[in-house]
């Protein structure tokens, strides 16, 4: 396991002339990283994706610039009765789509032929909505950001040209209502932000894990990943316990099945021992001339024992969130 470097001071992402500052190499327990993204262009990918669970289902909220592509995204599921609602605004040269170089550093909205979605940073937290009135589909969540609330943010150095910051957020509190036809779900759970933004290779492998809740007398946050920065040096892995951050400075193990996404998954290492068991899989795909993805994003529960910096280990039972591999050409 290596050592990573902890920042604790505000630092740019870039150099001016767009390479990687390698002052920024490493992570913080808070957004210290300014992250615009001068030159490169057809490269530089940038994206804020939230996503609250409760008991039962799961909203997201998705803005992207991918520079020749913008997109701004809702999509809702009941797991009970598997009924989802999806829909998408999508612009050429990410026309409309603006987002801002730091975390939390400005709102964002689209209107597209009805639909209407925005983020909009509040006093003690973010508010997500949308709306499609052709649907009767209405969402209304707000985000709270606790006070002293630590979140983990990462760079990760392919090279001086080919670069990622991400940002993870989750078990902030989330409330509010959906509102889908005649059905109007309660909102009483949490919110997980992936705030991305970098100089990406053209194909791209990762997987992605997240979970948040209460579980063995503790506010339980996990987030894993794994392929996609092997070998840099720096990892994406890291838990929040009641809000305190433990970084994992290693790669974790990912076992799963791709010829059935459903089997439970396991994902390993010297401090995570994790068994993700998935009740729905979220496909999807894009082909659009030279980009193109594939992604299984699988909702379900984690069960087994993680060890925190501080204190014992964490029995987690049952605990509600999602696992997924990406496949990316971009």
């Amino acid at each position: 396991m290596g050592i990573e470097p902890e920042l604790h001071e505000p630092v740019a992402l870039c150099t001016p002339d767009g390479r990687l500052n390698r002052a920024a190499v490493g992570w913080s327990r808070r957004p210290v990283h300014n992250c615009a993204l001068p030159g490169s262009w057809g490269r530089r990918k940038r994206w804020d994706y939230w996503c609250v669970t409760w008991p039962g289902a799961a909203m997201s909220l998705t803005f992207a610039d991918v520079d020749y592509l913008g997109l701004a995204d809702v999509w809702f599921i009941d797991l009970a009765t598997k009924r989802a609602y999806g829909r998408s605004a999508i612009g050429p040269l990410a026309r409309g789509v603006a987002l801002p170089d730091d975390v939390g550093g400005g709102s964002m909205r689209v209107e597209q032929l009805g639909l209407r979605l925005a983020v909009t940073e509040d006093d003690g937290g973010t508010r997500l909505t949308a709306s499609y009135e052709k649907a009767a589909f209405h969402a209304d969540v707000f985000v709270e950001r606790p006070a002293g609330h630590e979140t983990m943010s990462v760079v990760i150095p392919w090279s001086d040209r080919r670069f990622q910051c991400t940002t993870k957020e989750n078990t902030r509190p989330a409330t509010g209502s959906v509102r889908w036809g005649d059905t109007t779900y309660d909102v009483d759970g949490w919110g997980c932000l992936d705030y991305g933004r970098g100089k990406w290779p053209y194909r791209t492998l990762w997987n992605w894990g997240s979970a948040s809740g209460r579980t063995d007398g503790h506010v339980v946050g996990l987030q894993l990943g794994g392929k996609w920065t092997a070998g840099t040096g720096m990892t994406e892995n890291a838990l929040c316990i009641d809000g305190r951050l433990t970084k994992i400075s290693e790669e974790l193990t990912w076992t799963y099945d791709r010829t059935d996404w459903l089997r439970p998954w396991r994902i390993t290492g010297t401090v995570v021992d994790l068994t993700f068991t998935p009740t729905y899989d979220k496909r999807s795909r894009l082909e659009l001339g030279a980009a193109s993805s594939a992604v299984h994003q699988c909702f379900g529960h984690y069960t087994g024992t993680v060890i925190p910096d501080e204190g014992p280990a964490v029995t987690v039972t049952d605990l509600f969130g999602w696992a997924e591999e990406a496949q990316w050409r971009w």
